[in-house]
C-alpha cells in the first residue's frame, strides 16, 4: 500500500501524537529490553502524567496515553535512560527473538541488539528513516522472521540470512557482518524511498541489496508466530523466565510496579506480552502467585492469547466502535478459532500478519478483507 502523506507522524517521546483521548508518547525499547528500574519509572510517569496505563505495542515498545505534560514525560524517559539520542529516538525500532540467549535458539542475538542500536544512533543518515521502519534479529527459531520486518537477520545453518520485508533474499552473511549489512540496507532505503515508509511499499527493493551477492535460493518466508511464550519457562541455565500475556496489551501502572519490584530484567515481546527473566525458582514461584491474581495471564489456554484490538473509541477519533469492549466480550463469551483482531476502522491498526480481522461499522463488526 502506498502512503499518501510525505510527513512522518509516527509518535515518539519527543514528537507525541494528539489522539482523541489526549497526547500519546511512544518509548522505543530495542529488542523489547527494559530494566526493572526503567519500568518502574515509566509506571510512575504514566500515573502522574498519563492515564495510568502502559500500552505494549506489536513492536515490543511501550506507550503512554492521555499524556497531560509531554515535556515531563520526555524528561522522565531521559532520566531513566530511555532517550539516548533525541535525533534518532523514533528510528530505534528493533525487534529480536525475546527468549534469545536464555532458551533455545541457534545464537544469542542480544549483543546484536545493543550493537545495532549504537550503530543506528551513530549514523546521521539514519535519522532520516521513517518511524515505521523496522529492524529484525531472529536467533534461528523463526519467531521474528515471520513478522515482516523491513530488514532482518536470521541465523541459519548456512550462515545468517538477510531478509527484506519478510522474504529471504538468498544473501548469507557472517555474524560479524550483521550490523554493517543491516545499516547499509537502511541507509540505502533513505536514499531511494521517495515517500515510501516501508520496504514493502517500494516498486523494486533490489537496489537495497545491490552490494551483496546471493549464494542461496531466494523468496522463502517464515510462517508468522501469533502467540506469545507464556507460563513457567525453564531457561537453559536452570533459572526461570515467567511469560505473561497482557490482555489487549494494556498494563496498569500498578501492575507494572509489581513487575518492576521483582528486580529482574524484563522483555516486552511483539505479541503484547512480557517476560520476567533470570529468576531463581523460589522468586519465580512467589512472583507468579502475586502477578496472576492481578490479571497477568500465564495460562497458555487462555483466550487472551488469541485476541487483540486497536485502541478504538474513545481513544481514536476515526474509530466507529468500542473495539476493546467487543474484544473483552468475545474473550468472555465466545469460542475463538485462531487469532482474531478487532479494529475501529479500515486502517486496521496493529493487525497481526495472519488470522481474522473484524472492523467496526455503524451496524456492528464485520470481517475485513485481507
Amino acid at each position: 500500500m502506498k502512503r499518501l502523506r510525505d510527513d512522518d507522524a509516527c509518535p515518539g517521546a519527543l514528537q507525541v501524537h494528539q489522539a482523541a483521548d489526549g497526547a500519546l508518547a511512544r518509548l522505543r525499547l530495542p529488542g523489547g529490553m527494559i530494566r526493572a528500574a526503567q519500568l518502574e519509572a515509566l509506571a510512575h510517569t504514566a500515573t502522574e502524567f498519563g492515564n495510568g496505563t502502559l500500552e505494549l505495542t506489536v513492536r515490543g515498545n511501550l506507550q503512554l496515553r492521555g499524556v497531560r505534560d509531554a515535556g515531563a514525560v520526555a524528561d522522565a524517559a531521559a532520566a531513566a535512560g530511555l532517550l539516548p539520542s533525541p535525533s534518532h529516538e523514533r528510528v530505534r525500532n528493533i525487534v529480536a527473538s525475546p527468549l534469545s540467549g536464555r532458551v533455545g535458539g541457534m545464537a544469542d542475538v542480544r549483543p546484536w541488539v545493543t550493537e545495532l542500536d549504537s550503530a543506528i544512533q551513530a549514523d546521521p543518515a539514519l535519522a532520516r528513516l521513517p518511524g515505521r521502519f523496522l529492524f529484525g534479529l531472529d536467533d534461528g527459531r523463526g519467531d521474528i522472521a515471520g513478522l515482516g520486518a523491513d530488514v532482518c537477520a536470521r541465523v541459519r545453518d548456512d550462515g545468517v540470512a538477510l531478509l527484506l520485508a519478510g522474504r529471504d533474499t538468498g544473501i548469507r552473511i557472517e555474524p560479524a557482518e550483521v550490523i554493517a549489512a543491516l545499516t547499509t540496507v537502511a541507509r540505502r532505503f533513505t536514499e531511494i524511498r521517495g515517500n515510501a515508509w516501508r520496504v514493502v511499499e517500494l516498486d523494486d527493493p533490489a537496489p537495497l541489496v545491490s552490494d551483496f551477492q546471493p549464494t542461496a535460493g531466494a523468496g522463502a518466508t517464515c510462517p508468522p508466530v501469533l502467540r506469545p511464550p507464556v507460563g513457567w519457562i525453564t531457561q537453559d541455565d536452570g533459572e526461570v523466565t515467567l511469560g505473561a500475556a497482557i490482555p489487549l496489551g494494556v498494563l496498569a501502572a500498578r501492575q507494572a510496579e509489581f513487575v518492576a519490584a521483582i528486580g529482574a530484567p524484563v522483555v516486552i515481546t511483539p505479541w503484547r506480552s512480557l517476560l520476567v527473566c533470570d529468576l531463581a525458582e523460589g522468586v519465580a514461584d512467589t512472583s507468579l502467585r502475586v502477578l496472576a491474581p492481578m490479571g497477568l495471564v500465564f495460562d497458555e489456554n487462555s483466550p487472551w492469547l488469541d485476541i487483540s484490538a486497536c485502541v478504538g473509541s474513545p481513544g481514536c477519533e476515526k474509530s466507529l466502535g468500542d473495539v476493546r469492549a467487543e474484544a473483552t466480550r468475545v474473550a468472555a463469551e465466545e469460542a475463538i478459532d485462531g487469532h482474531v483482531h478487532y479494529v475501529g476502522c479500515e486502517r486496521a491498526c496493529g493487525s497481526p500478519p495472519a488470522g481474522q480481522v473484524f472492523v467496526a461499522t455503524a451496524e456492528g463488526f464485520r470481517p475485513a478483507s485481507r
